[in-house]
């Protein structure tokens, strides 16, 4: 397993602070059941990254690249002010090797907030928006 901490500024008003998780020889764990790997019969691949916010204590998993607001909108972690702007910058990034990513980054650009946020998610069928 892989895993890579970073944490992101943006000049100094926001500190967000990440853990970054990729299976590597975890693929070869076999299923008791298909005797298969475990983890490509649940939809994993070697893209695949685990990203916890240190700070709420939650994470999903991500696939580079993509879209930052769409993925945070579909798994509805709750998530520092950095995140989405951390996530847009990995997104951008050569994720092969966690490791060769720096460990601290200032995005001057980052909106300032004051607290984390969860979104919302996808309406589903028949919802109304809630704001």
């Amino acid at each position: 397993m892989q895993t890579h901490f970073i944490e992101l500024t943006n000049d100094k008003k926001n500190w967000g602070k990440f853990l970054l998780i990729r299976f590597d020889n975890e693929y070869e764990y076999k299923s008791q059941i298909t005797n298969n790997s475990l983890l490509r019969e649940v939809g994993w691949n070697p893209r695949n990254i685990i990203i916890f916010d240190l700070q709420t204590g939650e994470g999903a998993r991500f696939t580079p690249p993509g879209c930052a607001k769409a993925d945070l909108e579909k798994h509805q972690i709750w998530v520092c002010p950095m995140f989405e702007p951390f996530l847009n910058w990995l997104y951008e990034q050569n994720v092969t090797k966690l490791t060769e990513l720096p460990s601290m980054l200032n995005i001057p650009s980052a909106e300032f907030a004051i607290s984390g946020y969860r979104r919302p998610g996808p309406k589903k069928d028949g919802e109304v928006a809630r704001h």
